[in-house]
């Protein structure tokens, strides 16, 4: 008969601890199966009937009766290596293929490509991939931007955001722009249409009959676009623009106009206007801040959707499918909601500010001044 072994000394904090490891979904399972050892050795169970009950080797119990003995529970946590195939390179390399990356250029080129990074580093253009995709690295691609260069930045920002946020009672929020040199085009060979398996396809080349020009006022609260087309962008197709606005609106109605800083919204003629007609009540985005003015998302919606893909054989096609497309749209407007605050856009700009002058130290971009 072999000899009574003594329970395993365990306090109950620590045999508290070992079954929340028990319980806890993220446990590796040989951890908690040094848990169920312990436990079973502070019951006081020996370890051949442990290793029966467990379906292990004995030596694995009186392993682990002994080392938690002499280093405590937290031993139990030692997670052995893996058995899966080792990583062919290491951190360091890793590393230096993310540095050449961000830090330097190939020879004659702005941007590096999986094969000629490869080439360089002396590995392979799949490894480049895994690596660029795990760090979520796009060489490839771009985006454009612009800081304002407004003095009078916070206060626009402020004025127009607070507008979209809360707009005023008893009046209408139109944000207006212009959408200029609409190009009529048309392609030299007629697509084939889209199948299953297979896009769409257009001729690269095209011909030019023309261009127009959309003036086009979006309604905040309905999403609803008055819209005309025009010849040119003149300040008299502007106050042309203005009078269709008069007249499609009760006159109760105070009209608040969201619009850019260009030139013809502010010459004399308009101005004059203006003044004759004190509910129009004008709010100007700053400079280089176009994208303040929602109607310019509703012109990515025309773009996208009615302009691109069409083919047009002359202006009055255009103007036509344009027609349409407005027609369609105010049939289920949808209008786009504002959630960006003013504080949340300043911190933003700050952030991008302050990137750029590190990149670029010579760089002196305007303050943006926080609102008291």
């Amino acid at each position: 008969m072999p000899a009574p072994v003594a329970p395993l000394p365990l306090e109950s904090a620590d045999a508290l601890q070992l079954r929340q490891w028990l319980s806890a979904f993220g446990t590796p399972q040989q951890v908690a199966l040094r848990c169920r050892i312990v436990l079973a050795a502070a019951a006081g169970e020996s370890d051949l009937a442990i290793a029966q009950q467990l379906q292990i080797n004995r030596k694995t119990v009186t392993l682990w009766r002994i080392r938690c003995t002499q280093e405590g529970v937290k031993s139990l946590w030692e997670i052995a290596p893996g058995r899966g195939r080792k990583p062919t390179y290491g951190p360091g390399k890793i590393q230096a293929i993310v540095d050449t990356t961000l830090r330097t250029r190939p020879k004659g080129r702005t941007q590096w490509s999986c094969r000629s990074l490869a080439a360089r580093q002396g590995i392979g253009k799949s490894t480049v991939s895994n690596i660029w995709r795990s760090h979520n690295l796009k060489p490839h691609r771009v985006k454009t931007f612009k800081l304002s260069r407004d003095a009078h930045f916070l206060e626009k920002l402020t004025d127009v955001v607070g507008l979209y946020l809360n707009p005023p009672e008893q009046a209408i929020v139109l944000c207006v722009d212009e959408k200029s040199q609409i190009q009529a085009l048309d392609r030299t060979q007629p697509g084939l249409p889209m199948k299953k398996g297979r896009c769409g396809t257009m001729t690269h080349d095209y011909k030019r009959h023309g261009t127009t020009t959309l003036f086009a006022a979006l309604e905040l609260l309905r999403g609803k676009v008055i819209g005309q087309c025009y010849k040119r962008h003149r300040h008299q197709e502007f106050l042309k623009f203005l009078r269709q606005l008069d007249s499609k609106f009760p006159a109760g109605l105070y009209l608040h106009l969201v619009m850019d800083n260009y030139g013809t919204h502010k010459t004399d003629e308009v101005r004059a206007w203006l003044k004759r007609h004190p509910r129009f009540v004008l709010h100007f985005v700053p400079t280089s801040s176009s994208w303040l003015n929602l109607v310019e998302r509703w012109f990515r919606e025309l773009t996208t959707e009615c302009v691109r893909r069409g083919a047009f054989f002359s202006v009055a096609d255009l103007e036509r499918a344009i027609v349409e497309f407005l027609a369609a749209w105010n049939e289920e407007p949808k209008p786009f909601v504002w959630t960006a605050t003013v504080d949340s856009i300043v911190e933003k700009l700050s952030r991008c500010r302050q990137t750029l002058e590190q990149i670029q130290p010579g760089c002196t971009l305007p303050r943006t001044r926080k609102r008291k």
